[in-house]
């Protein structure tokens, strides 16, 4: 009863804060997807950390450290220096830029006769094809924590759970494979429901109150699934034998050897083994399809009331992200290979990963009494929930800003909707979203090949959407040629390399190479961007780097766009040192065997402490300006 009341609360208040925010949310477009651009910088940043604690994110790290030792998560701790290249360099720009969605910003950024064309693309692409078949990702893994958690043939009245059973054979519906050992079509009626539960619940508020309910909420959730997180690793630690020595029995099961390499933060072997690994790792927070935080990320910068608070919003996001949670799901790793050992023999079978995966979630039901099992399945249901609500929110923008105001009102129709008619646009594309992100759920084992595509296309963009903020001669036949040359590489680097994950390396650096040289190509013999069109742009989002011309256009110096992604990229490697070395040190405090060198964790340690006070003053309490002036000006940005 007492797991059953947390989990009334919860859904009670998720749903509240969409009743309160309504009103407000009605009002218009801007109100509804920014909320008003009033968020501070502290909620938007916990808001961001929510959406990116996706409830499959824990079984993942299970399942690395499991396979293939802790240093494989560097695929995860890497995305710290995006993060923070967000929240330096990009996060103010996109507050500045006033757009709703950045499909709007291409038509802020470019000139030409390609640049609608070139907005509804996006629109489509990011809020429906990416948007959906992520969301699909993330329900399928949902329903093996919903399966553990969530008995409905237990719960159902005969009756009714017989005829959802006798629709799931009727439709021959299949949704994941079981891992409690029901019946196919049981396991399938069982996560039919947790999943229509589940999405009713965020689509409610999400739609209702817009993004403050998304953002309120997500706070909340982000507050719940912590606090779980942590007792659920202080119960696996202490269920292991407790922090100290914790590393020493992974070393008496595993041996000095394996365990050494299951637990060592560096490369475990000779550097040329790890060489493929340190690659994707080089460019894989770089070369995304959010590289410049499209997406999500943008459009909480976006909200933020002023431009400091948005670098703020990335800055919490980051250590959130990064540091608080990851320490947490270290613990809980290595203390569930204590607990849960396993034989090299085992390890070698197929299905091992995905076994190990799950523990987590049956860690949970094993080890937590009554109540306490309760506040951590309600931290995993916020986790997905927090994922779903952004992604339905997001999705919905462009769908209503971009293809309904822009293409169907102003373009086709020579009309401008009203505020009502474009907040009741924005509430229905959420059911819309929502649709497509089931359908392809439901079918999502068809579709795995797009999905690697999707994967593909996403790093052969990245640099484009980085460049167009960096240099001004960057135009819309830039962005054309990434995306054309993505379309085109993406299926001939899968059908050359196949999907295997050994491959990852050289089809991430063939289509980096490829795309990049593409856009930067095409630039120089394509015409520019209207010489008006860059000055009005650089006047009022004040972009960092090569932006000469605009900045004389505009009576500034010449190199001071440059001087002031200088300034912040010094911020940002102070701060991006200064995070790792402390994830390192005090990881290894956690789980490092006697054998490790405490000398070197209590330098990691002492090192990323003495960084702090050189980028802590920067970040927090300064404008990070300077002076772009002219001579005989006074400009400065």
């Amino acid at each position: 009863m007492l797991d059953a009341a947390i989990v009334v609360a919860f859904i009670v208040y998720g749903l509240g804060t969409g009743l309160v925010a309504r009103r407000a949310a009605s009002r218009d477009l801007t109100q509804y997807f920014l909320a008003g651009r009033t968020l501070s910088g502290w909620k938007a940043g916990l808001s961001m950390a929510a959406t990116q604690l996706s409830a499959d994110t824990p079984l993942l790290v299970t399942g690395l450290v499991a396979t293939a030792g802790v240093f494989a998560l560097w695929r995860l701790w890497i995305y710290a220096l995006a993060f923070l290249l967000l929240a330096f360099v990009f996060a103010p720009c996109w507050r500045r830029s006033a757009v709703l969605t950045d499909a709007e910003f291409t038509e802020l950024r470019y000139s030409g006769r390609g640049v609608l064309l070139l907005r509804f693309f996006k629109a489509i692409y990011y809020g429906t094809v990416i948007n959906c078949v992520v969301m699909a990702m993330v329900l399928v893994a949902a329903v093996r924590i919903a399966e553990v958690f969530l008995p409905w043939h237990d719960w159902l009245p005969v009756g009714f759970y017989g005829a959802i059973v006798a629709f799931v054979d009727t439709t021959g519906l299949r949704l994941g494979e079981s891992v409690t050992g029901l019946d196919p079509a049981m396991a399938t009626a069982n996560n039919l429901v947790s999943i229509l539960s589940m999405v009713a619940f965020a689509a409610s508020y999400s739609m209702t109150g817009g993004l403050r309910s998304v953002v309120n909420t997500d706070v909340g959730q982000l507050a719940v699934a912590l606090v779980g997180t942590a007792v659920y690793a202080w119960f696996v630690v202490s269920a292991a034998g407790g922090v100290q020595g914790l590393g020493d029995r992974v070393v008496a099961l595993y041996g000095a050897e394996q365990a050494g390499d299951m637990l060592s933060f560096s490369p475990p072997g000779p550097m040329a083994l790890a060489a493929p690994f340190l690659m994707i790792v080089s460019l894989q927070w770089l070369f995304q399809m959010n590289a410049d935080g499209t997406g999500y990320l943008a459009q909480r910068s976006m909200a933020c009331r002023s431009d400091r608070e948005a670098r703020y919003a990335g800055i919490v996001f980051t250590w959130t992200q990064i540091l608080l949670r990851s320490l947490l799901w270290l613990a809980i790793a290595v203390g569930l290979l204590v607990l849960y050992p396993f034989t090299p023999d085992e390890r070698e079978r197929e299905g091992f990963a995905a076994a190990r995966e799950i523990l987590f979630v049956t860690g949970v039901d094993a080890l937590l009494p009554p109540g306490l099992r309760g506040l951590m399945l309600v931290g995993l249901l916020a986790a997905l929930a927090s994922t779903i609500d952004s992604h339905l929110n997001w999705g919905a923008s462009y769908w209503s800003n971009d293809v309904y105001r822009r293409i169907v009102c102003n373009e086709w129709l020579k009309r401008d909707a009203s505020d009502r008619e474009l907040v009741l646009a924005a509430r229905l594309s959420n059911l819309l979203v929502l649709a497509i992100a089931l359908v392809i759920m439901a079918n999502l084992g068809s579709i795995q090949t797009a999905w690697f595509l999707s994967l593909l296309f996403g790093a052969g963009v990245g640099s484009v959407l980085i460049l167009r903020w960096l240099w001004e001669r960057m135009n819309l036949y830039s962005e054309f040629a990434a995306m054309g040359a993505s379309i085109v590489m993406a299926p001939l680097l899968l059908y050359t390399f196949g999907t295997d994950a050994d491959e990852e390396w050289i089809r991430i650096a063939i289509m980096a190479a490829v795309t990049t040289a593409a856009a930067v190509g095409i630039t120089y013999v394509t015409p520019p961007t209207n010489s008006r069109k860059l000055a009005a742009f650089y006047k009022q989002v004040h972009p960092y780097g090569f932006w000469s011309r605009a900045a004389i256009a505009n009576g500034e110096r010449p190199r001071a766009p440059l001087e002031a992604l200088w300034v912040r990229i010094r911020v940002l490697a102070l701060m991006g040192a200064s995070l790792f070395l402390l994830l390192a040190g005090l990881g290894r405090l956690i789980v490092a065997p006697s054998s490790a060198s405490t000398a070197l964790t209590m330098a990691l340690v002492a090192a990323g402490v003495a960084l702090t006070p050189l980028w802590w003053r920067a970040s927090f309490h300064e404008d990070l300006d300077v002076d772009r002036a002219a001579p005989g000006g006074d400009v400065r940005g």
